[in-house]
């Protein structure tokens, strides 16, 4: 059975970004792709991550892939393999970078058995990848895979897509087991400087926030019957029309139908006009949705309108976040232990994996649905959730932590200055719901500024030109 499985793409055509990016930025897209094909000549560019779903890395990188295949950029996307344990190992890494300190250092033995793991995935790799080829890591479920890859001539960027502002003894702790197979990388990509551990050379280092593409399942435009046909067909709204229309356009161009069921705890179901507040995320601890709860519960439920849904991913479809079966099992608990009438307006929805672009517009459907998107997490490399919610010209309320800051400017959402006060939470929720004109006013402004600021194109560009400083670093050499 093979390690290393590959990632079949579906090209995107660039110029439908023409009515959100303008036709100028465009044609400068257009034009750098063709100074890139130039440069590349018969290299290849080799994106290597540890899943193809259930997370923004695999979201963004279907879609970043589908134009780089319309520019005609030689383009390939492995997916490598690993045991629980592997898995358990890199998601402790992942919670270190984001400064929790839960299960304690890694041992010598597990930082072994990460390493056998990775080299095993680098003896496949290797038949693959090319001397001379450009190959971009993501997170540190691959930062073990530099070494044989810079050894045998490739010339390799290791893209952190997670982070933390400040450093403590568990970021510590993290980045010292990932430093020693750091060291032979060409380059390096964070989402913001803060990010950047001190010992990286800066000169290496190109800051790339990651972006939305408004034409994909999860973003593409839904008018109002389809939004309400696809949420009574995945079995969340309580006296809705039950045939209403639930096409979509999938990402390679043909016509999708929304036909399976969510998941969903509830005593009972909203009504198509029922105000909703909703967080959409894995079930990760550090998106603290077990808080979102006591929150809601606590500070909206007594005299406050609406419901609030609590939605992630069918757990047992994430292969590498072994995490999130127990996060669930704990939010199911709580919801339990709440008082009747307060559980009746919490839901708790997990959304099928089968079919990515049905999963991805069942979002869609529920961020366009909400009243108010809420992204608390307590630490968040980027929260790619927020500018999807944002897109869509809703209001969200988002910790100001990482890179929820550099999404949500004045004006445009509300920042939740300290994650864990329940209290102002709260107050923020009420505010928007009891105030719709204020919370449309919010939404609108949201969406210009995701439309200016994080669309694909600036994405592609500037990897464009960190690609292009690294070949030409490689030739000097």
């Amino acid at each position: 059975m093979s390690l290393v499985e590959p990632v079949t793409v579906a090209t995107r055509p660039v110029e439908q970004l023409e009515p959100v990016i303008g036709r100028d930025r465009l044609a400068e897209l257009v034009r750098a792709a063709g100074r890139f094909r130039r440069k590349l000549g018969d290299r290849t560019v080799w994106n290597i991550s540890s899943t193809a779903v259930g997370g923004g890395v695999a979201e963004m990188l279907l879609v970043l892939l589908g134009y780089v295949r319309d520019l005609d950029i030689a383009s390939r996307w492995l997916v490598i393999s690993g045991d629980a344990e592997f898995f358990v190992i890199t998601k402790r890494l992942h919670n270190q970078i984001h400064g929790q300190a839960a299960g304690g250092p890694l041992t010598a033995g597990e930082a072994g058995h990460y390493a056998r793991v990775l080299a095993a995935n680098a003896v496949e790799l290797l038949g693959h990848i090319r001397p001379g080829d450009l190959v971009l890591l993501h997170d540190p479920q691959t930062a073990g895979l530099i070494e044989y890859l810079a050894r045998a001539g490739a010339i390799v960027a290791w893209r952190s897509h997670i982070g933390l502002d400040w450093a403590n003894e568990a970021t510590e702790e993290a980045w010292g087991f990932l430093r020693p197979h750091l060291c032979s990388a060409h380059g390096f990509v964070f989402s913001r400087r803060e990010y950047i551990p001190p010992w990286i050379a800066r000169d290496k280092v190109a800051i790339i926030p990651p972006s939305i593409d408004p034409f994909s399942p999860k973003n593409q435009h839904l008018d109002d019957a389809t939004v309400r046909g696809i949420l009574t067909r995945i079995g969340l709204l309580d006296g809705a029309v039950p045939q209403g229309p639930t096409s979509f356009l999938r990402r390679e161009g043909t016509t999708g139908q929304v036909s399976r069921p969510a998941e969903i705890t509830a005593e009972r179901l909203p009504n198509p006009d029922d105000p909703i507040v909703i967080q959409v995320s894995r079930w990760d601890r550090l998106k603290d949705m077990q808080a979102v709860m006591c929150g809601f519960a606590d500070h909206v439920t007594p005299t406050g309108r609406g419901f609030l849904l609590l939605v992630g991913p069918a757990v047992a479809g994430v292969t590498d976040d072994p995490e999130g079966a127990a996060v669930f099992a704990d939010c199911l608990q709580r919801w339990r232990e709440l008082p009747a009438a307060v559980r009746a307006r919490i839901l708790l929805v997990t959304l099928p994996l089968d079919d990515a672009d049905e999963n991805a517009v069942m979002v869609n459907a529920l961020q366009r649905h909400a009243s108010v998107i809420v992204q608390k997490s307590l630490a968040e490399g980027f929260g790619l959730t927020v500018a999807e919610g944002m897109w869509k010209s809703r209001p969200v309320i988002g910790s100001a932590v990482g890179g929820i800051i550099d999404q949500i400017p004045p004006g445009a959402g509300i920042l939740l200055s300290d994650p864990r006060d329940l209290n102002a939470f709260g107050a923020a929720v009420r505010s928007l719901l009891d105030d719709p004109a204020e919370a449309d006013r919010m939404g609108r402004a949201a969406h210009a500024h995701i439309s200016k600021h994080f669309v694909g194109d600036q994405h592609l560009m500037r990897y464009e030109r960190l690609f292009d400083a690294m070949l030409q670093e490689s030739q000097r050499g």
